[in-house]
């Protein structure tokens, strides 16, 4: 190899070496939120694998179903984030993501919902009774829809449970003829008033390899 062709080699080494380290650096704020390796908010940051979105100053995720949802904070060092719950639209019991049925993510990305989300469920169908879920009087979704009575969830059906492990960590479906309406508290606490609980849906990455 001439010095020609080793100067070539060596431009051409350095060129991919710096390529290799931008695209391992994390992405510019996102209005006032910081945006943490390896969230990629475009091509040339982050890992792409890890897609978020900035829309209008406003960091969102992407479900499966083509639906946004903000994302309300970011806990890096533990690898999760929250993302805000959809809006349950007023006096209908309708889910904002109702048309789409509800929150579904791609199974093959890196990110799936944790087991500390609590979830309620509204405007439900009496065949939900024959499942596990908590749709007892005492049920948190009871002390909900007193509270967001303008929602027009108050006195339908309503049940809860904590996604858990067993459960599928990849969606939180709603549909008519089901459940038209959820919301998500993460780490419910039951001692907690209702004006205190943390809205959100909290998913979780894998880390990349």
């Amino acid at each position: 190899m001439n010095v020609r062709e080793m100067m070539s080699f060596l431009i051409m080494f350095v060129l991919v070496s710096i390529s290799h380290v931008s695209a391992l650096e994390a992405c510019p704020n996102c209005g006032s939120m910081q945006v943490p390796y390896p969230l990629s908010t475009n091509d040339n940051c982050g890992n792409p694998r890890y897609r978020v979105y900035c829309n209008n100053g406003s960091l969102e995720f992407l479900s499966a179903q083509k639906f946004f949802y903000q994302i309300l904070s970011i806990n890096p060092s533990a690898y999760k984030f929250i993302i805000r719950p959809p809006l349950i639209q007023k006096n209908t019991c309708y889910s904002s993501d109702l048309d789409v049925g509800g929150l579904l993510l791609d199974e093959n990305s890196p990110f799936n919902i944790s087991t500390h989300n609590t979830v309620m469920l509204f405007n439900c169908s009496e065949t939900i009774l024959l499942s596990p879920l908590n749709c007892s009087s005492i049920s948190p979704c009871r002390q909900f829809e007193k509270v967001e009575a303008e929602t027009g969830c108050i006195d339908t059906l309503c049940c809860s449970f904590l996604k858990d492990s067993a459960m599928t960590s990849h969606r939180i479906r709603v549909r008519v003829g089901g459940c038209t309406a959820y919301t998500s508290v993460v780490d419910f606490n039951p001692d907690q008033i209702v004006e205190s609980w943390n809205y959100g849906i909290e998913l979780q990455w894998v880390p990349p390899n």
